[in-house]
């Protein structure tokens, strides 16, 4: 049981160790970007929806266009009708064919037609209102491709920050370990010499073992930002991420707007989607007016296949309106106007969310700012009181808890140091990406 045991151990510990030696790859945010922009899935997504609009958009040509539409049909009928049609489309007809008897009883007839048919719409103003709709439509949803560009670029922003103080957090955390291990090995010589309790060695070993603990977590913490931004690029997982550039602050001029601009990208798509809704119900109202449509035919018959001794054809115009389909029309046109509310509400409740939305990244800023400056004097202060009780330790004048205190303390000023840098580079990108033009 004890060698089974072993083997388990050791088996998981080969695989830790397959698991985090994976493949470093250094790169830039510049990288990352152009990478996410070319492959990303959600982008191809958005490009399909605008051409599936721009294909619906194509296909209201029709209200302007011909249909033209061709056939070649064969038939052999006793019928006395089609029968005497048919000769008469042939042109064959003869003063026999007039017997009673014949008209009455006919031979079987074989008729080939050849007909090319045109369909001209004149009038058709309910058509009009429909493909105004389906091109306001399409305009939408290329603004939506504009702003699912503008979101990933702010989606790449935040993961590459995270991956930055991911970074920072195991190199503090690394640091903070060799300190701890260090002070341990301080620890266990005085304990042989006789100056600290086995307790102290103990409380050393326990605050060893606690760093080695978070910088596990911060390495996972590393590979799942990397692992997120792969995935962003449209990457396999398995390749570590490594950032070019190291997490500072960013300095750039902020915009103070308190309200989002009417022209975002996003908000103006809503917008014209409220537009579409409205043209749309406009369409079904106007399906109450007449359509006024001219066509036209050619046709070639014979009795003989692919021939053609005999022709005519069809011109004209209809004027069609159609008075009473039940209810269906009202119905259309209810659901329509209420497809049309719908969408007005929902613009303005997102402008309003939005704008909620930017005065809490504002305050984010502003907190984060200050949160920058408090962080960056307690954690000179921390080290130089770690400094201090270091050397203190190192004569026998410091208590072991209070040189453990001072190391705790100096690792977690760091990490709130560069927790505040990444809050206030989030908080910049993102009150940029709301007002964003």
């Amino acid at each position: 049981m004890k060698i089974k045991k072993i083997s388990i151990l050791i088996s998981f510990s080969l695989l830790s160790v397959a698991f985090f030696a994976q493949e470093t790859k250094p790169i830039s945010k510049s990288e990352v970007l152009s990478k996410v922009l070319e492959a990303n899935t959600s982008l191809k997504i958005s490009e399909q929806a605008f051409k599936v609009s721009q294909a619906d958009f194509k296909q209201s040509r029709a209200v302007f266009l011909p249909s033209i539409k061709a056939s070649y049909t064969g038939i052999n009928t006793t019928n006395p009708l089609m029968a005497f049609g048919s000769k008469l489309n042939q042109e064959f007809l003869t003063p026999s064919d007039f017997d009673p008897n014949l008209l009455n009883n006919p031979d079987a007839v074989t008729n080939f037609a050849t007909k090319i048919e045109i369909q001209q719409p004149l009038i058709n103003v309910d058509g009009l209102y429909q493909r105004k709709a389906a091109n306001t439509k399409m305009q939408a949803t290329e603004l939506q491709i504009q702003r699912t560009q503008e979101y990933l670029t702010f989606e790449v922003e935040k993961a590459f920050m995270q991956l930055q103080l991911a970074y920072k957090a195991v190199e503090v955390l690394e640091k903070a370990l060799k300190a701890a291990q260090a002070n341990n090995k301080l620890a266990n010589d005085s304990f042989k010499q006789g100056f600290l309790q086995k307790a102290d060695v103990l409380s050393v070993e326990v605050r060893v073992t606690e760093v080695k603990n978070q910088l596990q977590q911060a390495k996972s913490g590393m590979r799942n930002a990397s692992d997120y931004l792969l995935f962003l690029m449209n990457e396999p997982q398995g390749t570590l991420l490594q950032p070019k550039e190291e997490l500072t602050l960013i300095e750039e001029k902020i915009n103070t707007a308190e309200t989002v601009p009417e022209n975002r990208a996003d908000i103006k798509a809503m917008q014209l989607a409220s537009e579409a809704y409205k043209k749309m119900n406009k369409a079904d109202k106007m399906c109450f007016l007449p359509r006024l449509n001219a066509f036209g035919s050619y046709e070639l018959y014979d009795d003989k296949i692919f021939q053609a001794d005999a022709n005519g054809y069809i011109v004209g115009a209809q004027l069609s309106w159609d008075l009473f389909k039940g209810s269906k029309r009202f119905g259309k046109i209810e659901k329509s106007n209420a497809q049309y509310q719908k969408a007005t509400y929902e613009y303005e409740q997102y402008v309003s969310k939005s704008n909620l939305e930017l005065n809490k990244a504002n305050r984010m800023l502003q907190d984060a700012k200050n949160s920058v400056s408090l962080t960056q004097l307690a954690l000179e202060q921390s080290k130089e009181s770690l400094r201090i009780r270091t050397n203190r330790f190192k004569e026998g004048l410091e208590k072991t808890s209070d040189l453990l205190m001072a190391e705790t303390q100096y690792a977690q000023k760091q990490l709130e140091y560069y927790q505040s840098l990444f809050q206030y580079n989030y908080a910049l990108a993102y009150v940029q990406f709301l007002t964003k033009e």
